[in-house]
């Protein structure tokens, strides 16, 4: 190759890096300089953001907002849609119709539509695209197109400390407990009980936790250990090298009371749905 070309071509790699760098820098400044907060609420009312909270940029849909109310220290992913009443401009009333929690994180995506009143209780947390809605389409009348056909609503809550996996959604009229699982996918209507796992569509109890037995049916991998507070990212990153020494000298993994060898890559199974384990 010619030395003028492999000056071209280093030059052109030279500046398609750069530019890249660029273009990265300049994104992450619109985001931050595009994010909504309680200082920096940009062109929305909201009735009320809390501190620490933050909706990331871009955002989805957003309308109703003096009738949403954000607690502290949520996090709003990007492309999320916060809607209150059936269309912009409409009184709705002295009070709030979309309520969420201190500390909630609605994933990358989600919806919550709200025309009546929807709740979110404190640290309920949402994996992305999960649809929360007041509102469903009804079909009375099999001359008029579904779309046409008034809707129907009915309030939804969903208590503290829920977990509600990617895809998940809940319906009109929907009442989840505390702490409840929603595994990935799941369509949840009607009422479900504090610390159950429901999973399907429509979505089913397949879990429950009694006071006097535990989880029904049991756990079959046992809870995580938590990392302790004050452990260090040195400390962490130590053990973890000291973890795949000891995997490395134990050779092949083998199932217990057998011995055959488990397949390279295969690991523990994995119960139903996002965090159903």
């Amino acid at each position: 190759m010619p030395k003028n070309e492999n000056l071209f071509s280093s030059w052109r790699g030279w500046c398609g890096r750069v530019t890249s760098r660029l273009v990265h820098r300049g994104w992450r400044a619109v985001q931050r300089a595009g994010a909504v907060t309680a200082e920096r609420p940009g062109p929305y009312r909201f009735g009320r953001i809390g501190v620490g909270t933050r909706l990331a940029f871009p955002q989805g849909t957003l309308f109703g907002e003096p009738w949403i109310q954000l607690g502290e220290h949520c996090v709003i992913g990007e492309q999320v849609t916060l809607t209150a009443g059936m269309m912009p401009g409409v009184d709705l009333g002295p009070d709030p119709v979309l309520r969420i929690g201190n500390g909630v994180v609605l994933g990358r995506g989600s919806h919550v539509i709200a025309s009546v009143s929807v709740e979110f209780g404190d640290d309920v947390f949402c994996g992305p695209y999960v649809y929360v809605t007041s509102d469903n389409h009804s079909y009375d009348d099999p001359e008029q197109p579904i779309g046409r056909q008034w809707p129907r609503s009915a309030p939804v809550h969903i208590g503290p400390g829920s977990w509600l996996g990617a895809g998940a959604v809940i319906l009109p009229g929907a009442r989840l407990g505390r702490n409840v699982v929603v595994a990935a996918g799941a369509v949840v209507r009607g009422e479900v009980p504090d610390h159950a796992v429901v999973a399907g569509a429509p979505a089913r109890i397949i879990r429950r936790w009694a006071p006097e037995e535990g989880w029904q049916p049991p756990l079959r991998t046992p809870a995580p250990v938590p990392i302790p507070e004050d452990m260090t990212v040195e400390q962490l990153l130590a053990l973890a090298e000291l973890e795949r020494e000891r995997t490395e000298r134990r050779g092949p993994a083998r199932e217990p009371g057998r011995g055959l060898e488990r397949e390279p890559g295969r690991g523990l199974e994995w119960e139903p749905g996002a965090g159903a384990s």
